[in-house]
């Protein structure tokens, strides 16, 4: 490191930074997608694991990145590096649920504390201080917070909210803390990489002008800057020049709703237990309902004579009220009974003695009613659906959402009966996407794209030629890879789809035919040059 950051011992006077502004601490929870997944028991507690956004590698553990698994690795290249690898798939509710205990402890050591992002948040550097003394000897404290919670941590305190993101990015494991020194921001963010700045389009067009240090960015001309970038551009170069004017704005502690019943003597049948839960939950429903909110995802668990605890979480289209989170009491107990005969590690085989209730998502009541016409899912629509899926499993009945992307299969997502679109999925939907078929969209999307044979009038397979078009008309199609062909009527295309030409991983390139058969069926194909598939049907 550099003179104007230092490793831990760097600033022991504590003072706020020299412009007067408040010093800022940033408390990183190093890939916290994976520490959550495995805190959740998604991935394994040990070994190299991976956490998967669509098909690519969002975050690998450090057993993982040993083996040569690496962020953006598509799955199949990554299992290759790693056969041994676990997966699970990126899930940023249980991320934000997984992080709310570890901001509940810290705000026991510190109540100004901002959640950034799942795994990152932000403190107010002069509480902490003046309780322990420095501003190591505070981030000392902060580590050992996490460490009573099991999760690793690094920190980054600085002048700048920004500057101390970068510095809690440049901690390692064997240093964790990275302090530096009041009026040093400048310095410190000098020599890092422009990459570093969270917008790729700029970051991109400095790379072009020769910029490739937070440096050589600061040095512009601010009226230059301004001129060629706009106002999102002025914001970046103050970063980057250390003067972020972001201040850490503290949450307001969320109120605790939670509810819990303990039976004595311990209860037996689902419909005891339910009835004697009601009374809790009539009283979290209302005491909700006076702080303005609707619960629309709970968290049950329901613990055993013996100790053993059946949890699991529940959501709803609309809210929850009191009679129907009695009935999920129920059919959770139900479903207990109906999973099978065997004892198993999480199924309660005693009498019910303990019930706990956490409203685990809620939003203002006024969101959650019915419009002036009506609105949301049918009552016996949703009562009927989720009796099903406490039956099958969460992920038992699922509602295909828009998503993003060139591909018809990309752009179905199947999210589990209740649950919310997750905002990544909404982001993609609301994007561009150029090259992406144009509507009215197929009404029939094959799950996996399935090999057909298209041919001309001589009996030849029709390819790709060079300068992307076809070999010759199309002329007989075998939709179902049977040997009997049927007569093509018309034909349109091709229309090439090209994505990430420069990445050698993770490019695409394919083209596009509609076909209709003599039985009138339209197909949608794709080729690769010589290879056809069929990717939907327009019924």
């Amino acid at each position: 490191m550099g003179p104007a950051s230092s490793r831990p011992g760097a600033a022991r006077d504590g003072k706020d930074g020299r412009d007067g502004t408040e010093r800022v601490v940033v408390l990183l929870c190093p890939r916290w997608p994976v520490v959550s997944a495995r805190g959740t028991g998604r991935l394994p507690a040990a070994g190299p694991a991976a956490v998967i956004d669509r098909g690519r590698v969002a975050v690998a553990s450090p057993e993982a990145e040993q083996e040569g698994v690496l962020p953006g690795q598509r799955l199949r290249d990554a299992q290759a590096r790693c056969p041994e690898l676990a997966v699970a798939g990126w899930d940023p509710g249980a991320d934000e649920q997984a992080f709310e205990p570890v901001v509940k402890s810290l705000e026991e050591v510190s109540p100004a504390v901002q959640i950034l992002e799942p795994g990152r948040c932000a403190l107010r550097a002069r509480g902490v201080r003046r309780y322990h003394g420095t501003e190591e000897e505070a981030a000392r404290a902060l580590l050992g917070v996490l460490a009573e919670q099991h999760v690793p941590g690094r920190v980054g305190i600085a002048d700048t909210r920004f500057a101390a993101e970068q510095a809690a990015e440049q901690a390692t494991d064997d240093a964790p803390v990275v302090v530096v020194p009041a009026g040093g921001s400048a310095a410190f963010l000098t020599p890092l990489p422009i990459g570093v700045l969270p917008d790729p389009v700029l970051v991109s067009l400095l790379r072009r002008l020769g910029r490739h240090t937070l440096g050589d960015f600061a040095a512009m001309d601010a009226g230059a800057v301004r001129a060629r970038f706009g106002a999102a551009g002025v914001g970046l170069h103050r970063w980057a020049a250390g003067a972020d004017p972001r201040t850490v704005v503290a949450r307001t502690p969320p109120q605790d709703f939670d509810r819990v019943a303990e039976f004595e003597p311990p209860l037996e049948r689902a419909d005891q237990v339910a009835f004697a839960f009601r009374t809790a939950a009539e009283d979290v429903v209302s005491t909700l309902a006076d702080a303005g909110l609707a619960c629309t995802r709970i968290h049950l668990t329901l613990t055993g004579e013996d100790g053993v605890a059946s949890e699991r979480s529940w959501t709803h289209p609309r809210h929850f009220t009191a009679a129907e989170i009695t009935d999920r009491i129920r059919w959770q107990l139900e479903g207990e009974v109906a999973s099978g005969s065997a004892p198993a590690a999480g199924r309660l085989e005693q009498p019910v003695a303990r019930v706990r209730l956490t409203p685990e998502r809620t939003e203002p009541i006024g969101q959650s009613g019915d419009g002036l016409w009506g609105a949301g899912v049918d009552e016996h629509v949703d009562h009927g659906l989720t009796r099903i899926q406490s039956m099958l499993g969460h992920r038992g009945v699922l509602t295909a959402v828009t998503g993003g992307g060139r591909l018809l299969g990309e752009r179905r997502v199947l999210v589990p009966w209740g649950d919310a679109v997750p905002a990544p999925v909404r982001a993609e939907a609301s994007r561009p996407w150029p090259g992406a078929l144009p509507g009215p969209p197929p009404a029939t999307v094959f799950d996996r794209l399935h090999p057909v044979l298209l041919l001309d009038a001589v009996g030849s397979p029709v390819i790709l030629a060079g300068r992307g078009e076809l070999s010759a008309p199309p002329d007989r199609l075998d939709p179902e890879g049977t040997g009997t062909t049927r007569a093509v009527l018309s034909w349109a295309g091709p229309w090439p789809v090209r994505q990430r030409w420069w990445d050698p991983d993770r490019n695409r390139r394919v083209d596009r035919v509609q076909v209709i058969d003599e039985t009138s069926a339209a197909w949608l194909l794709v080729t690769t040059g010589s290879l056809w598939w069929a990717e939907a049907r327009y019924d």
